[in-house]
């Protein structure tokens, strides 16, 4: 291999030097697409580390790294509601080693910031749909709350006197509580943090009293008992906590709030390199104690094309425009 990407330099510098630039950078390419990767590579994730996207992001990095040899890093970039880490990874260069390990933040900020420095749909190259993951209602354990029946009937007779945590505003923890406001008719204050884990420190230290967060990132905390789960968001219960209802179950007929989480690359990234990841990620996605764990974690993982993700991107940007726009959710 190194022989030939060494001819392969050599008949381009030829090539080059007849004036023949265009076809110079046509073999570069191919070369860096054959070689690919031949350095680190580094995903971006726009939230902080603990919480289920980085969870999942690191899950895959760990294994991309031992498949290469390669050295395959996690940068954590969180603030703006995702839109810092997706506008740094979109003006990376396309050369396939700066990518972002996206949520469904994409979608939503087109409808939250339509101001933002980058479009989901134009500015990066899809890769694959990696998993969807469910979320729950937890309480503070300091509070008197037992379902969410009690939550109802407090924040009815107290508008205004709940807070609740997100993790950012626009992410998943924000716009499931915004739903859950609109649907079930109540008044509650949203409290943005820079990603999950400082969200989920000042739930279990009573500052807030409520918190819809993904199954990853609080299920430690569940399993410890400092904090206190009410149901889950999906139409499914959870099979590895069937106790819990779902919000559907408990009178808000169809609620169902999921989130996901897709790798892109910066556009214009070449179709080989979009091909090679998406291949390496389904292959670290069949590792058996991969899966365990994540399904431990509350983590359905998929896979798809580089077109099915595209579509599937489209697809959520009017469904997340509906939600926010019923939710009267609006930019900070």
């Amino acid at each position: 291999m190194r022989l030939k990407s060494l001819a392969a330099l050599a008949v381009a510098a030829g090539l080059l030097l007849a004036g023949n630039a265009a076809v110079f950078a046509q073999v570069s390419a191919q070369v860096s697409v054959q070689d690919y990767p031949n350095r680190p590579v580094k995903i971006v994730i726009a939230f902080s580390p603990s919480g289920a996207i980085d969870v999942l992001g690191r899950f895959i990095a760990q294994h991309l790294s031992e498949m290469w040899g390669q050295q395959v890093v996690v940068e954590n970039r969180p603030g703006g509601s995702g839109n810092i880490g997706a506008a740094a990874a979109s003006t990376a260069p396309p050369d396939g080693y700066t990518l972002h390990f996206g949520a469904q933040t994409l979608a939503v900020n087109v409808t939250l910031s339509p101001t933002a420095a980058f479009d989901p749909v134009t500015s990066f190259e899809p890769i694959m749909l990696v998993g969807t993951a469910l979320e729950i209602f937890n309480v503070a354990n300091d509070t008197p709350f037992k379902s969410v029946k009690d939550v109802i009937d407090y924040a009815k007779a107290n508008p205004g006197k709940l807070n609740y945590a997100n993790s950012g505003f626009g992410a998943a923890a924000h716009l499931s509580a915004e739903l859950f406001k609109a649907e079930a008719k109540v008044d509650m204050v949203s409290v943005s943090y820079k990603g999950a884990a400082p969200a989920l420190q000042d739930l279990i230290a009573g500052h807030v009293q409520l918190m819809f967060a993904t199954s990853a990132s609080v299920v430690g905390f569940l399993r410890a008992g400092t904090l206190r789960p009410l149901a889950v968001t999906t139409l499914k219960r959870f099979s590895l906590m069937p106790e819990l209802p779902t919000v559907a179950e408990l009178g808000l007929s169809g609620f169902d709030a999921t989130t996901w989480h897709g790798l892109v690359a910066p556009a214009g990234t070449p179709r080989g390199v979009i091909d090679t990841l998406n291949r390496a990620t389904v292959q670290a996605l069949t590792d058996a104690d991969t899966l365990r764990q994540l399904h431990d974690l509350g983590v359905e993982v998929g896979s798809s094309s580089p077109e099915e993700f595209a579509a599937y991107i489209k697809s959520e940007i009017p469904k997340w425009a509906a939600v926010v726009k019923a939710s009267g959710a609006q930019v900070e």
